[in-house]
């Protein structure tokens, strides 16, 4: 020979155009154009058309700031489980929305414009706000790789849906569910309207407690509840309860004495609460005659710094009816006003003194007792107002800050003698959802929704259960991601007061009501001007109803002559009726035929496990209250985002990982895939470090994702296919386990599970395919002849898996598999395709290659031990004698004989027997034959061709002959 013959040159190696560096951030942006200007949502809606349909409802974010990761978090979970419905073959739009009114927007506004904007400005410049952020949203969305509707998505903000609300609420009344009451609500100073229970969560607070006297009017009478009288008491006070009966006496009297944390409230009293049950005692102290609960006297006395002797105890019944005096509003300071005892269950010897001091306007239970006992709602209170101060009129404390005006009060009632203990408390309080700041309980006229028994308005189509009872059947019948959630919202609903759905702002869907100037009754009309309503508003939007008088309204059904008694009403739906009514609003109207024709409108809501309180909430009730049943089948919900440490995500903090900055870092494609794999059943953690970990995951599918689509860049299945029956046994094992992972693929996301995918795919990748069959397939895959039986026995193989394991990782990692199928595929987008038909696992099969693999890992634990020690350079130098004891392993010796002279391909070694002893063995050695250029085996027929002399006889024939037999592997 002349010269020397490149035999690398005649090994079929692969080659592909998909690189092994993804440079996701400069290429993502590609995609997502592409899918734009193709019209790809389209296609897969026609593709679709008229499949049995998956609904997953979007709970809309609200159109207010850029995204955050918990925004990337939850829109990327809803995606992927729309796209794994979809390549199951389904229906599954997906129609992405905005929650566009309410109280944040018009922050925004008052922040750049001023907080006295007139209602028809406040309006304009909240929608083009909206219209604004909805934009800037959007396009972070679509660059996280989300497929949807976005050039029909829906907006609360839109004139069909605003309309389709009010129709929504029509239908509310009508079902007899709204009524208008006085009754303390939830109010945010901040937003300067009343909130929803489900607007509230709980922070602490610190708080100063005080624990005040409030003398007897009466003493006498007093003593005699307790079945004493003045001889029963020490003499030196006798003289001091005379007193009290006609002046304030600062000690020496009787008292009755309340534990409160709320100051403020203290002006407001018109009661005193105690159990009936309950034991209290009448205690002998140095300032004079206490009542307290029995059970607390110690602490009492210990709090308080007295000593004291008890005289008598009686039943919290014998004192109701008993009157004391204000002890702010006392006789020395001008005033008059006496805090009757009423009885109520609600008071207990949890804490404090047993004794509820009453403030009607500021608390539900207080409220209801002083009603039950007779107090009128115009006698109740209230001199709080919208903002936090006092009323002018108020004595001492009128025009002052609630919460500035505490310690004034502490201080007034201490000059007053009346302050008996003092201390500063960390306590949990209700606190405003949006503006973190404390909100009270507030006594306001307002909207309801009923969750009990009673009454409507205009009732025409009468529920026939409670709400309250709907909505818990409803829970029972809905599925719940993951279960706990079920317990969660049955507690709430179980639990929760009447809906509270009115609010005193000017960007939201009107309370179209008008009110009698002297009765505050509805005008008898109200349903056709609910249904005039929603007419202007579907045509000019709430602006429209907005700018209609109350003449006009009155003239157009018919009653111009009672327009001069009626009020308009100013008030709004509260934002969570927006949203919680877009089953219908947007399922029914603003798309019709996004959602379910019957039974719940919605296959599945996904959302913040928060929305518990919120949007899973507020739509169980309002679909209850309009149909009767939830407008979901399942609740799927999510944690928070926190960092490594456990603590959530805040820009304030610093912690936080921003979807923009790492996009355009690592790209979204490294985002989905940590929310893939991360348990969203609980909160999830991210960081730098956790999202470097991510990015090696990707890099390992992704270079095993390279190496399939390499080694079938030329097998065309239409010529090259290998049928099934003809394949080296290896190949169809090979086929086999990817039918069984893809049952497991496809079990987990019919729960809408992706994190086991994630881990099982990872392990598939590495383990089953790159450290066993890809690792076995090398050899031939790049020796045999290009088109032989045994090369296209591997490469149908894996062109099936490869077909496989692009629609297993399309939902979340959407733009690598639409990369790859560019190159591998034959139709425009993989998620056009459905899952793959890779026929079902052969059992026996499965379990015959477990046990030989088990063998391989054994042996190969000995190979990598001499490699270590540098007895032999590869697993290819090894000659190999496993022995196996027949009587224990009689299964693994079939196995492994059953693959005669190709069991060396397995164990990829150059020479490999077994051997029959009495315990497993291993016996490696270095083989003593020479090393084939072509394959790397060592063999002892290299160079018995003289005109190949340094390769062994299966190249040769694998070259210029007709080619090895390959029957296993």
């Amino acid at each position: 020979m002349t010269e020397k013959t490149d035999y690398r040159a005649t090994l079929n190696l692969p080659d592909t155009p998909f690189p092994m560096r993804g440079d996701l951030p400069k290429r993502e942006p590609q995609w997502v154009k592409e899918w734009e200007d193709q019209g790809l949502y389209k296609k897969l809606r026609a593709a679709r058309c008229g499949h049995e349909k998956f609904v997953l409802h979007d709970g809309p974010p609200y159109a207010n700031g850029q995204i955050h990761m918990g925004h990337a978090v939850n829109k990327i979970l809803k995606d992927m489980i729309v796209k794994a419905r979809q390549l199951k073959g389904l229906d599954a739009a997906y129609i992405p929305g905005w929650d566009c009114h309410g109280l944040p927007i018009e922050n925004a506004i008052e922040k750049k414009y001023g907080r006295n904007l007139q209602r028809d400005e406040m309006q304009a410049k909240s929608r083009a706000f909206a219209t604004e952020q909805i934009g800037i949203q959007m396009g972070d969305f679509k660059r996280l790789g989300v497929l949807g509707d976005w050039d029909h998505p829906y907006r609360t903000m839109d004139f069909v849906n605003e309309a389709a609300e009010i129709r929504a609420f029509k239908r509310v009344v009508e079902r007899g569910f709204v009524y208008r009451g006085l009754k303390p609500v939830y109010w945010c100073f901040d937003c300067g309207s009343s909130l929803a229970e489900f607007e509230i969560e709980y922070a602490d607070k610190k708080s100063q407690t005080l624990d005040v006297g409030f003398e007897a009017d009466d003493p006498a009478h007093v003593l005699s509840a307790f079945g004493l009288d003045l001889n029963s008491v020490r003499p030196e006070l006798v003289e001091g309860l005379a007193k009290a009966s006609t002046s304030s006496a600062r000690t020496g009297g009787v008292f009755i004495v309340i534990w409160t944390t709320t100051a403020w409230t203290i002006p407001a009293n018109q009661a005193l609460n105690l159990n009936p049950e309950l034991d209290y005692s009448l205690v002998d102290t140095e300032r004079g005659l206490l009542v307290l609960a029995s059970v607390l006297v110690e602490d009492c006395m210990q709090r308080y710094g007295l000593s004291g002797t008890i005289l008598a105890t009686v039943k919290g019944e014998q004192l109701g009816g008993l009157n004391f005096r204000h002890p702010l509003y006392d006789v020395d300071a001008g005033y008059r006003r006496l805090s009757p005892v009423y009885l109520a269950d609600y008071a207990t010897a949890d804490d404090g003194t047993g004794i509820v001091h009453s403030s009607p306007a500021y608390g539900v239970e207080d409220f209801n007792s002083c009603v039950a006992h007779g107090v009128s709602y115009d006698d109740i209170l209230n001199p709080v107002q919208g903002n936090g101060s006092y009323a002018p009129e108020l004595p001492l404390f009128g025009g002052m800050n609630i919460w500035k005006a505490a310690p004034v009060i502490i201080e007034t009632i201490r000059d007053a003698g009346r302050l008996f203990a003092t201390q500063t408390i960390s306590h949990s309080y209700p606190h405003c959802w949006r503006h973190k700041t404390p909100v009270i309980y507030r006594a306001a006229a307002q909207w309801f929704i009923r969750m009990d028994e009673g009454e409507g308005v205009f009732t025409k189509d009468k529920a026939p259960a409670t709400l309250r009872q709907m909505a818990l059947a409803a829970i029972e019948e809905t599925g719940f991601y993951p279960e706990n959630g079920q317990i969660r919202l049955r507690d709430m609903i179980a639990g929760r007061p009447d809906w509270c759905i009115s609010r005193q702002r000017s960007w939201g869907v009107p309370l179209p009501f008008f009110l009698h100037k002297d009765s505050g009754e509805l005008h008898p009309r109200t349903m056709e001007i609910l249904d005039l309503a929603a007419d202007m508003v579907e045509r000019g939007g709430i602006e429209a109803w907005s700018k209609v008088s109350t003449e006009e309204v009155f003239a157009k059904v018919g009653a111009a002559a009672e327009a001069a008694q009626y009020t308009k009403s100013t008030d709004i739906l509260e934002v969570w009726f927006d949203s919680g009514t877009t089953h219908t609003t947007v399922l029914k109207v603003s798309h019709p035929g996004a959602g379910h024709e019957n039974g719940p409108e919605a296959d599945l809501y996904l959302e913040g496990h928060d929305q518990h309180r919120g949007w899973f909430h507020s739509s169980l009730l309002t679909a209850c209250a309009m149909y009767g049943r939830a407008p979901y089948r399942g609740l799927l919900t999510h944690g928070f985002t926190v960092d490594s440490q456990g603590r959530k995500m805040s820009k304030s903090q610093g912690n936080g990982v921003d979807p923009q900055v790492t996009t355009q870092k690592l790209g979204a494609e490294i985002i989905r895939l940590w929310v893939a794999a991360s348990d969203y059943s609980g909160d999830i953690a991210g960081d730098d470090k956790i999202l470097a970990r991510v990015v090696d995951s990707y890099r390992r599918i992704r270079n095993t994702l390279r190496f399939l689509l390499a080694n079938v860049s030329d097998f065309d299945p239409a010529k090259d296919a290998v049928p099934l029956a003809e394949m080296l046994e290896i190949d169809r094992y090979a086929l086999s386990r990817a039918a069984r992972f893809q049952e497991e693929v496809l079990a987990h996301y019919e729960v809408y599970e992706f994190h086991p995918v994630v881990a099982k795919l990872q392990v598939y990748c590495s383990e089953d395919l790159g450290a066993f069959y890809l690792d076995v397939l090398k050899d031939r895959l790049y020796t045999t002849a290009p088109k032989s039986l045994a090369r296209r026995s591997a490469q149908t193989a894996l062109w099936n898996i490869t077909h496989a394991m692009l629609r297993w990782m399309a939902p979340f990692l959407s733009f690598t598999a639409e990369e790859a199928w560019k190159i591998f595929g034959d139709s425009e987008s993989i998620f056009l395709e459905t899952y793959a038909e890779i026929g079902g696992p052969d059992a026996a099969l499965l379990e015959k290659w477990t046990r030989i693999r088990a063998a391989r890992e054994l042996v190969n634990k000995e190979i990598e031990a001499l490699r270590t020690d540098g007895k032999v350079g590869s697993s290819l130098q090894a000659n190999v004698e496993l022995t196996v004891p027949m009587a224990s392993h009689g299964e693994l010796w079939e196995a492994l004989a059953s693959l005669g002279d190709d069991l060396k391909f397995v164990f990829i070694t150059s020479a490999m027997r077994i051997v029959a002893g009495d315990a497993m063995a291993v016996r490696v050695t270095a083989s003593e034959d020479t090393k084939c250029e072509r394959c790397w085996h060592w063999r002892a027929d290299v160079g018995a061709d003289e005109a190949h002399p340094t390769l062994c006889g299966r190249c040769v024939s694998n070259l210029f002959g007709a080619g090895e037999e390959r029957v296993f592997a």
